[in-house]
């Protein structure tokens, strides 16, 4: 799928969906992002079904497909060994706390809203950051830099002071760069904190 944003979404979506847990996230250079979702049949194939919804919605390409009982050899196919990209200095291949762990954390959601503004270039996504915070009280949690140009900065507050923020970091990048997408996640899953990218 295209973007980290939309990727960011779709994983809230799905993980909302059923009983899914993230197992990885791999960026590529696309720019783009593989979500690896693991849990019952049935649940991965409705989460499927929701990443498919919201993607085209979002009017975003995506290819989703579910493996039924994965042969024992797969996970050395599919589960990625970490990785380090030193031109954007970081790691490539994003793997959760709780899946290094093998068990699975207390679904709950977070008591707050996630905003993203993702761009292609710089100078659009610094100024969009500038606006967001000058317009609502939100704080920068961090940003995700993809290939291409796209960069994505993700900000943190409640739901009403983000969706002030991004909607104001939005209409700031006309004219500076390429708006790639700009959404709000309120209540985002623990999936979707748990790979925030740090600053």
């Amino acid at each position: 799928m295209g973007g980290w944003s939309p990727a960011m979404l779709i994983l809230d979506a799905m993980e909302k969906t059923g009983s899914v847990r993230i197992l990885q996230a791999e960026l590529n250079d696309q720019p783009g992002v593989c979500l690896k979702v693991i849990g019952p049949l049935g649940d991965v194939q409705s989460a499927a079904a929701a990443a498919r919804q919201i993607a085209e919605k979002m009017m975003v390409q995506i290819v989703a497909d579910v493996i039924a009982a994965p042969h024992e050899g797969a996970p050395a196919a599919y589960e990625a060994l970490p990785d380090f990209n030193p031109l954007f200095s970081q790691a490539t291949v994003q793997v959760p706390d709780n899946v290094k762990d093998k068990e699975k954390v207390v679904d709950q959601q977070a008591g707050f809203a996630v905003g993203l503004i993702e761009t292609q270039g710089f100078t659009a996504v610094f100024e969009a950051i500038d606006t967001a915070l000058k317009t609502a009280s939100v704080e920068v949690l961090a940003r995700e830099k993809l290939g291409g140009g796209y960069i994505t900065v993700i900000i943190k507050g409640d739901v009403a002071a983000v969706s002030a923020a991004v909607e104001a970091g939005k209409r700031k990048v006309e004219g500076l760069g390429k708006l790639i997408a700009a959404h709000v996640i309120a209540s985002p899953s623990q999936g979707v904190i748990a790979l925030l990218p740090k600053l």
